[in-house]
């Protein structure tokens, strides 16, 4: 396993992070995502601190704050020391049913914050993210409040999950104008089959030195290897239940085409391919794997020894990479003399 600073820090965390989405779901949309109780997480969570991993992301949001409780309770149960794990957590989502038990105010973090100590058991939170952008809360109020916690080490990290490129930058240029908490992280979607964020966010990331933690790195199950053409055993998939992110279902079976084709050569599953893929991407700081299984969550963890040649991300590259567009096509024409 492989360690790397998170953005501009002095904290290394290790190139797999791994995720607590199944951990205590029930029946609703969590519950379609995992259903884990306490023993099955405790498995999950001593196998990745064996392999390495000493890098765990939760939200308060997952199963309704059961992922947290869970999440703390394994680190106590398995005895993992504090000062050998970093913990990251997010708040945004509803928690009540209240007005204000949402959103990015300094009322819900403020609330949230204290809520999901006490959930995780712990005395601090090593990164503390926005899980999304708020609309309706200035962006410096948010700042303020994080900063706050910061200050009085409630929180040791901020970052962000799920905004805009333009929305990140301006929250640093708050964050440096007053002199607040410094942003290092954004947790964002990025796949072989979701490539999105390479036209606004890879170029800003790259530019202001943020650690990019990659969620759904197998496309919600779409980049396991068991969803052919024809989805004949779709059936024993997430996606059957919960068919998200959205995936460009022509491009991704080209892809999985040629994944399948290198995946042969290394002796590796899919899975494998799809996250080495990802690892060999210098943007990418840690990428967020999560399972069910206990196979599943080794096979995942033995994507990190999987080394792609340069043919073969070509390859990938040639079979995935976006299509033309403005304002790219003629940034990259007019900055071409420039480079």
């Amino acid at each position: 396993m492989r360690y790397r600073q998170l953005g501009p820090s002095g904290l290394f965390v290790s190139e797999l992070c791994l995720g607590t989405m199944t951990f205590g779901g029930s029946d609703d949309m969590w519950g379609k995502i995992g259903q884990l109780d306490q023993d099955a997480a405790d498995g999950l969570v001593r196998t990745a601190f064996d392999a390495g991993i000493n890098f765990i992301d939760t939200a308060n949001v997952y199963a309704g704050g059961a992922s947290e409780r869970i999440t703390g309770q394994a680190l106590k149960n398995l005895g993992i020391p504090r000062d050998e794990v970093v913990v990251a957590t997010k708040v945004l989502g509803p928690m009540g049913e209240g007005v204000n038990a949402r959103g990015a105010s300094r009322y819900h973090i403020m609330d949230q914050c204290r809520q999901s100590l006490e959930r995780l058991q712990l005395d601090h939170i090593d990164l503390y993210q926005i899980h999304g952008f708020d609309p309706a809360t200035p962006i410096v109020e948010t700042l303020e409040a994080l900063s706050t916690l910061v200050s009085h080490n409630h929180v040791r990290y901020i970052g962000l999950s799920n905004w805009a490129a333009w929305q990140v930058v301006k929250a640093i240029g708050i964050a440096e104008a007053r002199k607040l908490a410094p942003i290092l992280s954004l947790q964002a979607y990025y796949t072989l089959v979701g490539r999105d964020l390479e036209r606004e966010i890879v170029p800003m990331l790259k530019s202001e030195g943020l650690g990019l933690m990659v969620w759904s790195p197998l496309a919600g199950g779409f980049l396991s290897g068991k969803y052919g053409r024809d989805d004949e055993q779709a059936g024993n998939g997430r996606r059957t239940g919960f068919d998200f992110p959205p995936v460009d279902r022509e491009r991704g079976d080209a892809a999985i085409d040629v994944m399948r084709d290198i995946a042969a050569d290394h002796d590796a599953s899919v899975a494998q391919i799809a996250l080495a893929w990802l690892l060999h991407q210098d943007v990418v700081t840690s990428v967020i794997v999560g399972a069910r299984r206990v196979d599943q969550l080794t096979d995942n963890i033995a994507a990190a020894g999987v080394a792609l040649s340069g043919d073969e991300l070509d390859r990938l590259n040639a079979v995935t990479e976006l299509p033309a567009e403005y304002p790219g096509w003629m940034l990259e024409r007019q900055g071409g003399y420039r480079a």
